[in-house]
């Protein structure tokens, strides 16, 4: 997606204005195994179904295929394609209401993600936005990973 597509937020009524509207798709991201084994080696969750290429070719899924928190952990840099934040003092991420995985990641596709303004409300110093994002498989019909992203702008002083 290019820098031109980004949104621009720069205040609070500019994020109110985009309740509703569907941002992306940004650009494909390459999950492969070097990036699954770093996931692993980082979280600590080494199931054999995301590190043992070998034993997961005989499994139903075919091969092995990313954590759902890997891909998760994507939607922050995904983010980044899709919205500027310079008009706040700073942005923070808040949370999240709803996450599924309703799809697995074969390792070595590529993932991209859109996201709807779901909400916008008024908080001390700022605004809290809710985000639903979901992150689909190039190829793939069912998304991979559909979550609610809640995050605080904060605004900037006088």
């Amino acid at each position: 997606m290019s820098l031109e597509q980004r949104q621009t937020p720069r205040s609070i009524e500019d994020l109110e204005a985009l309740v509703g509207k569907e941002l992306g798709p940004t650009d494909w991201v390459l999950v492969d195994q070097s990036t699954v084994d770093s996931f692993a080696e980082t979280t600590g969750d080494r199931q054999w179904i995301h590190v043992d290429p070998g034993r997961a070719a005989d499994s139903p899924a075919g091969g092995t295929i990313a954590h759902g928190l890997l891909t998760l952990s994507l939607g922050p840099t995904l983010t980044e394609e899709l919205f500027s934040f310079e008009g706040f003092a700073m942005t923070l991420n808040y949370g999240y209401e709803k996450v599924r995985f309703p799809a697995p990641v074969p390792v070595g596709s590529k993932v991209r993600m859109t996201a709807t303004v779901t909400a916008v409300t008024r908080v001390a110093g700022g605004a809290q936005v809710t985000t639903t994002q979901v992150f689909r498989c190039e190829g793939a019909e069912k998304p991979v990973c559909v979550a609610e992203s809640v995050g605080r702008f904060v605004e900037k002083s006088a």
